[in-house]
């Protein structure tokens, strides 16, 4: 016993010892976090995401009240979040819609706004490496971005307790905080695609708007897009094959999942509602015999684990462009 807790503590010193960071990419990462927890425009976005979020939580949890006894009595908690109320969508549209606004807020004017105030040259004159500045202010996004999600999705996880009185299950949680993951992986994105664009244009403006212009794409036209090419491809009429009608369905999904929308979308709905057991065309014939009933949590994860992976994925290889080019990029003192 005693070796055992010679050896942890051992292990407990090298770790501190370790220099897991660079002075540099803590100084950029405080700052940027700093900035960023005190900007009005952080404070506007995320009262709206919040005041939205929680209205439509607020009528689905009444909708949940008046329905009680009725239907499927497992998993209230989460329908919390899936369920609409009257005129207002679900908490998870309106998180999947404004979310997206966060990481673009964030990232805009990262690096451009530090050109237009002439104070990039100045911070890299310091003893700081130039990756540092980057890193540091990806990762301190990342970190506001990760908070006010979770405390966002703890909130309304707290409310719901408190307006139907129902605790949630163990998998419930387990459901609700890889969702509330996926949610963080998810904005990233858009911060890296908002730093990106900070990189690619020298006017604060202009990147603002390419960065709202590429989500409204994803979020409105991806779609539509995706169904014009799979019926020019493969047009379907009244009197159209079976087969043609399935190419038809599995190009148009196929091209939608291009979109990180529609794999946030198609995760988000596969772990908050364990109804759901597949996300491609069935058949009447796959449908024979089969018993209906709700996925565990791990065949959740399995149904969804390619759209985890491609959105880690995509949010890596934006990254990557953006650390790229500003590696690259000429700086020159003003």
């Amino acid at each position: 016993m005693g070796r055992w807790q010679d050896r942890v503590k051992e292990w407990l010193v090298w770790w501190r010892q370790q220099e897991w960071f660079s002075g540099g990419l803590k100084t950029v990462f405080q700052k940027e976090l700093a900035d960023n927890l005190s900007s009005t425009r952080f404070t506007i976005l995320v009262f709206l995401v919040a005041v939205a979020g929680v209205g439509a939580f607020y009528v689905a949890a009444q909708s949940i009240r008046q329905a009680a006894g009725e239907g499927d009595p497992q998993f209230v908690f989460l329908r919390l979040f899936t369920t609409s109320g009257g005129s207002l969508p679900p908490f998870i549209t309106f998180i999947s819609f404004l979310g997206p606004l966060l990481g673009l807020a964030l990232g805009f004017d990262a690096i451009n706004g530090e050109h237009n105030k002439r104070t990039l040259s100045r911070l890299l004159a310091q003893p700081i490496y130039r990756d540092d500045v980057i890193n540091g202010k990806f990762l301190a996004g990342l970190v506001v971005l990760a908070v006010v999600i979770l405390a966002l999705g703890f909130l309304v996880a707290g409310l719901g307790l408190l307006l139907i009185g129902v605790p949630p299950t163990g998998e419930e949680i387990g459901r609700l905080f890889i969702y509330l993951l996926v949610t963080i992986i998810y904005v990233a994105f858009w911060l890296s695609v908002s730093l990106l664009f900070s990189l690619l244009f020298r006017q604060t403006a202009t990147s603002a708007l390419a960065g709202i212009a590429v989500w409204l794409f994803f979020a409105l036209f991806a779609g539509m897009l995706a169904g014009l090419i799979a019926d020019g491809l493969f047009p379907v009429s009244e009197d159209a094959a079976p087969a043609r009608i399935l190419h038809n369905a599995t190009l148009k999904q196929d091209l939608s999942r291009l979109s990180p929308t529609t794999l946030y979308d198609e995760a988000t709905v596969t772990l908050l509602n364990p109804g759901v057991r597949t996300l491609g065309p069935v058949l009447v014939q796959q449908l024979e015999g089969a018993i209906p009933g709700s996925l565990p949590l791990d065949q959740s994860l399995l149904l969804i684990w390619p759209h985890l992976v491609g959105l880690i994925a995509a949010t890596m290889l934006i990254f990557a462009l953006a650390y790229y080019f500003f590696m690259r990029q000429e700086i020159r003192a003003g």
